[in-house]
């Protein structure tokens, strides 16, 4: 298989479809079309659930493919929070404690990782899953009306998650993709 067949494979151009939309939510934020927004924004979460699910069912598992999404992942987060921010600056003001805790579990642990191994880690836990189903949820909650605290939860949620990867980070003797845990790791 030569290189480019193997980085243009359906999940990877999913994730990179990611890459593509940002500067476009940024523009719909800019512009104040927030419904436009939201609604693109559940097509890019959406790309997110299905390029690890059509990677796993068709083989096409990589490490970089692992590593391009976790970029997206935080070209996603910091993108979303900006744009928020433009659109809904008095709700994202009254959460920004909580903003800041999603905004620093995604770069704390990418900055560890860059330390110990000097480049990005993609560990892709089952945590890290959960967490960002709940906080893109949790948004729609949030800006559509709805309490701040399952917000809340989702950020105290990613945090622990940051923490997880964080500790694997330290207990790897050098980086690795996909892993389910931290239990998978300490198993070894």
């Amino acid at each position: 298989m030569n290189v480019l067949h193997y980085k243009l494979t359906l999940p990877n151009l999913l994730t990179g479809f990611r890459f593509v939309a940002a500067p476009v939510l940024l523009l719909l934020a800019w512009y104040g079309y927030d419904i436009a927004f939201m609604a693109l924004l559940a097509v890019v979460f959406v790309t997110d659930f299905l390029d690890g699910v059509i990677a796993r069912l068709t083989e096409q598992v990589t490490s970089f493919g692992a590593q391009l999404d976790s970029w997206a992942d935080v070209v996603t987060y910091l993108t979303v929070a900006l744009c928020c921010w433009w659109l809904w600056p008095n709700i994202v003001n009254c959460e920004l404690f909580y903003v800041g805790l999603i905004v620093i579990s995604c770069l704390l642990p990418a900055l560890v990782g860059v330390f110990k191994f000097g480049c990005f880690t993609s560990y892709h836990t089952w945590g890290a899953k959960i967490a960002a189903a709940t906080v893109g949820l949790t948004l729609y909650i949030l800006f559509f009306g709805g309490p701040a605290w399952p917000f809340r939860a989702a950020a105290v949620m990613c945090i622990v998650v940051a923490f997880e990867e964080i500790v694997i980070t330290w207990l790897l003797p050098e980086p690795e993709s996909n892993l389910r845990s931290i239990w998978d790791v300490l198993k070894r």
